[in-house]
């Protein structure tokens, strides 16, 4: 398989992209300039940490509102997940409707189902009121069987989903799919370009009063505001933290959710031969069965072209499997193959999300903390619809407003009908804990071969080692700065994964995704 390498030139740092692949969106997206460092105090009605979707549609809406917001961003606009995604934007969920409602019982269901209703016809209005050129469209999304799955759980599903008010219609042919047969087809679904979208934001929120600071860490998050790592501070009167992974909760969050990394492929296909929509499979993963879904999608690459974006092969974060990482690539290919006329591949990245163990997130006033600081975290697959949700519930918690959504997605929540994932990580965690202590490792620098990363031991120290192209030789702690377990290599996107939480570290120890904040300890050779 040949692929024609994007790279991020800021991969040491990760202030571009939160690995070195660069994706579609940023690789043609206009380079965000404007926003500068924070340079000074400030006061203001509510700080966010984080200059992706759900950070931006929260300052948005708080904007909306008449609140004066303030954005913080280590990087730079859309250098976390955003800017990693496929940005399929849905009412077909990772896990089913059916299964939803054993969970949260029907009336529940059905409020789920219309949150993400309202979420897609809010970022629609959003592009028209601000007009905002960032590719939006609706179309169709068509739901068709993994192999491992059944016929009539379709027909399960459709069921449901005319329980929760979602239009859906039983096909016997996946329309573009061929080789698909029996599909659920949900229309009024929508796509858009991301890093546009988020940039329209930007200036939207600005226009409105707003300020946003990019390349600004928040180092310490506290109930009265935030300080960064340059020793400037934001005085707030409420602090919403949108950075995927809760950088403000050590623990707490992280036992009710797995990070998995989810693999993507961008494929020339000639402009008509397949229509535009949606597709996606009902496989699905959690901590205890994974059967590993795929979502489809076009969009425009030049007067030839489209490109076909493919994704899938997920797999929790850091773990050590006998697929490398580089090689779910050619796992992801071969499946996109079978199933559509793709040609070379131009593109190929992954990402990091952070699936619940009851299904859906974690939105609203973190849990053992002030009232005042609010969380958007464990949107899984669903992130364009989920973090938009995530930003019109926030906004009405903080403006006093009622909100029928607030219980179903209150981070508080522990659900005894999903608890098993609960207990199996635990384990996990336990299980790492030992392999710390006990795992060998070797202590000869000199078997790290350029491009290579590997965990040595120096002065009777586990460090994560790595030497680039040109033999330069980085060297870090190898103990996740979260809760010290330690990081694995991910040969793909040249990064530490931690295997327990899924903090991830560029190869020179920046912290590019959390729940870790700090980045890992440089180590003298």
């Amino acid at each position: 398989m040949a692929f024609l390498l994007h790279t991020n030139s800021n991969s040491e740092t990760g202030n571009r992209t939160a690995g070195t692949n660069m994706t579609c969106w940023l690789d043609h997206a206009v380079e965000d300039t404007h926003h500068q460092a924070l340079e000074e105090n400030l006061k203001t009605d509510v700080v966010i940490v984080g200059g992706g979707i759900a950070g931006l549609t929260t300052a948005y809406c708080l904007a909306v509102s008449g609140k004066k917001v303030i954005v913080l961003e280590d990087g730079q606009i859309g250098s976390g997940e955003t800017g990693r995604t496929t940005a399929h934007i849905t009412t077909a969920l990772d896990d089913r409707y059916y299964t939803m409602e054993e969970i949260f019982g029907k009336k529940n269901t059905a409020l789920i189902a219309e949150s993400h209703k309202m979420a897609i016809d809010y970022i629609e209005d959003i592009v028209n009121k601000e007009n905002i050129d960032c590719e939006f469209e609706r179309l169709n999304t068509y739901l068709f069987l993994h192999p491992n799955d059944k016929k009539e759980n379709l027909e399960k599903e459709m069921n449901a989903m005319f329980r929760c008010g979602i239009d859906a219609r039983l096909l016997e042919i996946t329309p573009g799919v061929p080789s698909e047969q029996a599909c659920l087809a949900i229309p009024n679904q929508a796509q858009f370009h991301p890093m546009k979208y988020l940039l329209g934001l930007c200036k939207a929120i600005e226009n409105k009063g707003g300020k946003i600071f990019v390349n600004t860490h928040a180092e310490s998050i506290s109930s009265t505001g935030v300080f960064t790592d340059k020793g400037f501070s934001i005085s707030a009167k409420h602090v919403v933290v949108a950075t995927n992974a809760p950088v403000n909760d050590t623990y707490t969050m992280m036992l009710k959710q797995w990070a998995y990394r989810t693999y993507v492929i961008g494929a020339l296909v000639k402009k008509n031969t397949i229509p535009k929509a949606l597709w996606c499979d009902t496989g699905y993963h959690n901590s205890i069965k994974q059967t590993p879904y795929h979502y489809v999608r076009l969009t425009s690459y030049n007067n030839e072209y489209d490109l076909l974006i493919s994704g899938g092969e997920d797999h929790i974060v850091g773990e050590r499997s006998y697929i490398k990482e580089e090689h779910r690539y050619e796992l992801l290919e071969k499946w996109t193959r079978a199933r559509f006329p793709i040609e070379s591949i131009v593109h190929h990245w992954s990402g990091e999300v952070l699936v619940p163990m009851d299904t859906i997130p974690y939105i609203g006033r973190n849990r053992f903390d002030k009232k005042n600081v609010y969380i958007i975290t464990g949107t899984a697959g669903i992130g364009m619809t989920y973090c938009t949700i995530g930003g019109m519930l926030i906004t009405d918690l903080i403006n006093g407003k009622q909100n029928k959504w607030e219980k179903i997605y209150d981070p508080a929540r522990f659900t005894l009908k999903a608890s098993k994932p609960f207990f199996k990580m635990l384990k996990d965690d336990f299980i790492a804990i030992l392999e710390k202590w006990f795992k060998k490792e070797s202590s000869d620098i000199n078997t790290v071969q350029k491009g290579e990363g590997k965990v040595i031991v120096q002065k009777g120290k586990k460090c994560g080692a790595y030497r680039d192209e040109t033999g330069k030789l980085f060297l870090v702690s190898a103990e996740c700065t979260h809760l010290k377990c330690i990081v694995n290599w991910n040969n793909d996107e040249k990064s530490w994964d931690c295997p327990c939480h899924g903090s991830r570290f560029t190869y020179a120890g920046k912290v590019i995704n959390g729940p870790a904040n700090k980045d890992l300890e440089r180590v003298r050779v």
